[in-house]
């Protein structure tokens, strides 16, 4: 059993968004093994409620409030200093206090950040072993907003992208190895850091098929109407709002033209403006909830679970939840290429409106072949996303590093890693995101 310090960049409870459901499970396993001791943010004042069972689940708990505002505002120090945005966004006097009197205090043998912006945190600790989950690649993703957006917020995301890969690249270095959530993700980081290449792997996100379980009893929350659309998500995450946006513009009208009862539920909390418009107009056939409890009852019962996701690489939390719930799933065909899963056996890919709207009127009008589809889901998730066995990749790297191994190749023990950037936080209110939905 090691002593590990734990840094992800959101409280890792409760498990109800897509960042927070990987390091949700990371804490779980590691907490099995080792002493935890988890220095993290709270950004959301709901979930303080649930801060007496995170600090159960650990040997230590450094829970911070944020303010996203106030955090905006201080970001915005990094224009000056030259760096990334979100680096000042996650920047706290108070928890680089208590990182270092745990490290000095606790004996920690090694630290797992979550997430580029808390690998600050270990820069005044270079001879402490560190692991990073990146996740994905964040900086590819500030890149690729830019040209949606106009001026100033394009030219910001581009510079957000430009500042954070080089950040990313230093922290890389720093680290002993750094992990992706697919190895596609793994591969284009290889491509955009080359120096880092032989200490970057991949692990990919997985699904609790118990807890998604559609054996178990959930009351529709539709009431009467025909088994509707479904998309899932954090509502104020940019990826997750373009994509019901663009829904609810080039495919649902035409779905709704031969089924005019068809509606489409976006489920999921903090909707942004652009989303609860959608829901403005009762003729569009949108429905927004906002947060709610539980998402299964409304996973069980939806007629077909879509993930028209524009922006988003890899594997989503969303599609697995669903597939574990044995829905029939239309997903985006750059999601579907990331997954252990055959479109057109376990899920549907789509691009186009086109295909997205034969994809859904095929399932619609063919519930067999739907119910068909969800069993082959649900069966695809259990043989392929277990949470344990992807971990335990983890597990090899923190056994040498937290019983003495030397450092990788081209890293002395103890030296420091390059300087690196000025930290900042999010480029205005869509960076408060930055690293997972």
């Amino acid at each position: 059993m090691a002593s590990l310090l734990f840094l992800p960049h959101r409280m890792p409870y409760p498990p109800d968004k897509g960042d927070k459901v990987r390091s949700h499970h990371l804490l779980r396993h590691l907490a099995r093994r080792h002493r935890v001791f988890v220095g993290t943010f709270v950004d959301d004042l709901a979930d303080e409620a649930h801060l007496p069972a995170l600090r159960a689940a650990c040997a230590g708990l450094h829970a911070e409030r944020l303010r996203p505002a106030a955090a905006r505002v201080a970001s915005l120090g990094a224009l000056a200093a030259g760096g990334p945005l979100t680096m000042h966004y996650y920047r706290s006097a108070a928890l680089a206090d208590w990182v270092a009197r745990t490290v000095c205090e606790q004996q920690i043998d090694a630290a797992l950040v979550f997430s580029s912006a808390m690998a600050q945190y270990l820069e005044p600790h270079p001879g402490l072993p560190m692991l990073v989950d990146f996740v994905d690649v964040d900086s590819a993703k500030w890149a690729a907003y830019a040209p949606r957006h106009r001026w100033p917020l394009g030219w910001l995301y581009r510079r957000e992208g430009r500042t954070l890969l080089a950040a990313e690249r230093r922290i890389a270095q720093r680290a002993r190895m750094s992990f992706f959530a697919t190895a596609k993700e793994a591969e284009l980081f290889r491509g955009l850091a080359p120096e880092s290449r032989e200490r970057v792997d991949s692990f990919d996100n997985g699904v609790d098929a118990e807890h998604f379980d559609p054996a178990l009893a959930f009351a529709s929350p539709f009431g009467d109407e025909p088994p509707p659309l479904v998309f899932t998500g954090a509502m104020d995450y940019w990826p997750n709002v373009d994509a019901v946006a663009w829904f609810a513009r080039e495919v649902l009208p035409a779905l709704r033209h031969r089924r005019p009862q068809l509606r489409l539920w976006i489920v999921g909390r903090h909707p942004a403006p652009a989303v609860r418009e959608l829901a403005a107009d009762p003729g569009a056939g949108v429905v927004v909830t906002g947060t709610v409890p539980d998402v299964r009852p409304y996973l069980r019962h939806a007629g077909v679970v879509v993930a028209p996701l524009r922006l988003a690489r890899g594997i989503q939390n969303k599609i697995l939840e669903a597939m574990a719930m044995a829905r029939p799933v239309v997903a985006a065909a750059s999601c579907v290429e990331a997954m252990h899963a055959l479109d057109g056996r376990d899920l549907l890919a789509a691009a186009e409106p086109q295909q997205y709207l034969q994809a859904m009127e095929r399932l619609l009008d063919h519930p067999a072949e739907a119910a068909t589809l969800g069993a082959a889901a649900r069966r695809c998730v259990r043989e392929h996303y277990s949470w344990d066995a992807h971990l335990a990749r983890l597990d090899r790297h923190l056994a040498g590093l937290a019983h003495g191994a030397p450092p990788a190749a081209g890293m002395p023990a103890g030296a420091a890693p390059a300087a690196a950037p000025a930290p900042a936080g999010p480029a205005a209110a869509a960076l408060t995101g930055g690293a997972m939905r």
